[in-house]
């Protein structure tokens, strides 16, 4: 019995795969985005807030999936709901100077979206000075 509800399994599961494997990844669209905030001299242990403008130059509405930092000194918030075209929205990316070394330092965040290509990379550069 279990041999027979096994073969019937497979059959069904090997009629699933052999149908349409076309996926769609929604629509694409465009958007535009300051690659670069410079937080100019700071002091260890302040915290560096950079925003990044990012307006849809598109036709179909902007969705950021997923902001992610270079490291665990970096934490990036994304907009929750799609950007309209034409419609602008802030990623703000917070930099702990205090896990950071002294002097030129430069941190990235890179925002994943339904856009083509689908990621792009800003930057955080600041110079951080001894307290």
């Amino acid at each position: 019995m279990k041999y027979i509800f096994l073969v019937v399994s497979v059959a069904f599961t090997l009629m699933g795969c052999s149908g349409n494997m076309d996926v769609s990844p929604g629509n694409r669209t465009t958007m535009e985005i300051i690659s670069e905030y410079d937080a100019g001299e700071v002091v260890k242990g302040e915290f560096i807030t950079a925003k990044f403008n990012v307006t849809n130059t598109g036709d179909y509405p902007l969705v950021i999936a997923d902001v992610k930092a270079s490291c665990t000194c970096t934490v990036a918030k994304k907009p929750e709901e799609p950007i309209a075209p034409g419609e602008s929205a802030e990623i703000i990316a917070q930099v702990d100077t205090d896990k950071t070394r002294i002097g030129s330092v430069v941190k990235s965040v890179t925002v994943m979206a339904n856009t083509d290509p689908p990621k792009e990379v800003v930057l955080i550069k600041a110079t951080v000075l001894k307290n």
